[in-house]
């Protein structure tokens, strides 16, 4: 059965898997060019453990691929629509990103 993608929640599990800090900066990282998991670990300051369990729930999701070459695992962006909800939000947050960091109905995560 095909889910249809603006279903609502759908859509606010796609956002609760972005709002984990983890993730978004492995997906932000990869805006790049494509990383090995040490490379990722490298720029993020990750645990490999914590990067690897990461990657494989955003493989899974069909955020990121990845590609072997040699003895060594690639991961990249799944796509350009991947690449153009980053550039969404980061044009979102120029406009309200004080606001949000401020509001009190959101949250705080801890860590």
């Amino acid at each position: 059965m095909q889910i249809a993608p603006s279903t609502g929640a759908v859509k606010a599990k796609l956002f609760r898997g972005l709002s984990d800090q983890s993730r978004l900066t492995i997906l932000e990282t990869l805006r790049d060019k494509p990383l090995t998991v040490t490379e990722i670990v490298e720029r993020t300051g990750l645990t490999q453990p914590n990067v690897s369990n990461h990657l494989g729930c955003l493989k899974s999701c069909g955020l990121v691929v990845s590609a072997q070459s040699g003895r060594y695992v690639t991961y990249s962006l799944s796509s350009q629509t991947v690449e153009n909800l980053l550039l969404i939000a980061d044009g979102l947050l120029n406009e309200c990103a004080t606001r949000i960091d401020t509001c009190d109905h959101y949250a705080q995560q801890k860590g």
